[in-house]
């Protein structure tokens, strides 16, 4: 087995790209099958609503879809990666989110529109399973972290441009919105052509060498404690738009100035987060980062007004994306020196992101049609799974060392 390992590694040490042109491709892959392709359609779900494309009901089930394509894509990016090129495939997957947009920019039937939803979060699934693993193995150890926090800001950067941009052509109208944004992806996805590693990924190799394993018990409790985050997401990403424009009557320019800050959030998270884990530990930065996020989604709720909403879209941005380093790292705690069992861990961790967030839209969309669109039983139901989170990671540090101890 340390033989196998050792050629995993040395395959990655012989880079046909430079480390930062791969994670530039990397940071644009992240903007367009995330920041684009999910998140876009937060601030455009009122005006689809407003302008009659679909029922209300309809609208939040097409949002779900994407996150269920974003399951199926995480679910196939390793099959994938075994079986073509790295950079055919990432390419593919990019042009992908792009035909998607363009797709949608004719409500030709509710059935059309669900299934290019479905691609578009398929591509951004795949996407996030394979870009990093892909291109981080051929930057220098000693530039990861802020490789990692660059490639991871590119959601943010996603969500602010569509936050900026939707609003701008919506003035013109619906077709032109997902026209612009289609536009903007094949623009991304040609930046991104040429930086993609021209060896086989990170991904192939490793499936080629791996042994079955099992988890221990923290890894196990990772795992449930990142898919209850993906949940405890769920209400900003689906209807934090949707809550100021109709639910406190502000209009959609108003709630897309707080997509924007939610974006701006996105964009420093990243990197914010894996400073702080340097300062603290994966293990303490990650308890911490529960805790805040908890804390930030009630807030809509509590009546604080102008000043809560930004402090709540400006922290759960921030940790959208920034879960993720803190998650990798600790992965890497836990499994270290252990390249083939970090890469197939991710890859189950981001299979259960993606099965509960799914979920959790398709749930959360459920109470709220059914609610008569209670916005604020979406926020508590959010925070109390964040703090459920936070309590697993507290019990699996305490419980082991009590038994050690006795």
């Amino acid at each position: 087995m340390q033989r196998s390992n050792a050629v995993v590694v040395t395959r990655f040490e012989r880079p046909s790209v430079s480390g930062w042109h791969a994670t530039v491709s990397a940071s644009c892959a992240s903007l367009v099958g995330i920041g684009l392709a999910r998140f876009a359609y937060t601030p455009i779900l009122p005006a689809i609503i407003g302008a009659h494309w679909f029922a209300p009901s309809d609208a939040a089930y097409l949002g779900a879809a994407n996150l269920a394509g974003y399951l199926a894509g995480a679910l196939l990016g390793r099959p994938l990666a075994a079986r073509l090129p790295a950079p055919m495939l990432l390419r593919a997957l990019m042009l992908l989110a792009t035909a998607a947009f363009f797709a949608c920019a004719v409500p030709v039937s509710l059935q059309w529109f669900f299934i290019w939803r479905l691609l578009s979060g398929i591509s951004g699934g795949a996407l996030m399973v394979l870009a990093a693993p892909i291109v981080l193995p051929h930057v220098s150890h000693r530039r990861r972290g802020v490789a990692s926090g660059t490639i991871f800001a590119g959601v943010g950067l996603g969500i602010a441009a569509s936050g900026t941009l939707v609003p701008l052509l919506l003035r013109q109208g619906l077709t032109e919105v997902w026209c612009g944004l289609g536009v903007l992806s094949l623009f991304l996805t040609l930046v991104a052509w040429s930086g993609w590693p021209a060896e086989g990924s990170a991904l192939q190799s490793a499936q080629e060498h791996h042994l079955e394993r099992r988890p221990a018990h923290r890894l196990r409790a990772l795992y449930v404690e990142y898919a209850l985050n993906a949940a405890g997401l769920v209400p900003h990403m689906l209807f934090l738009v949707d809550f100021v424009a109709r639910g406190l009557g502000q209009g959609l320019d108003s709630g897309a100035q707080y997509w924007v800050l939610f974006g701006l959030g996105a964009v420093v998270g990243p990197v914010l987060s894996g400073h702080l884990a340097d300062r603290t530990g994966f293990g303490p930065a990650l308890r911490l980062a529960l805790l805040v996020q908890s804390a930030a989604v009630v807030l809509p709720v509590l009546g604080m007004g102008t000043a809560g909403l930004i402090v709540s879209s400006l922290v759960v941005g921030a940790f959208t994306p920034g879960i993720v380093p803190l998650v990798l790292g600790r992965m890497h705690e836990l499994l270290p020196h252990d390249v083939v069992a970090q890469q197939a861990s991710w890859s189950t961790a981001t299979t259960g992101f993606a099965l509960m967030q799914a979920t959790a839209a398709y749930g959360l969309t459920f109470v709220f049609t059914r609610t008569g669109g209670d916005y604020q039983l979406l926020f508590i139901l959010g925070a109390g799974i964040l703090i459920t989170a936070l309590g697993i990671d507290l019990a699996v540090s305490v419980f082991p060392s009590r038994r050690r101890a006795a």
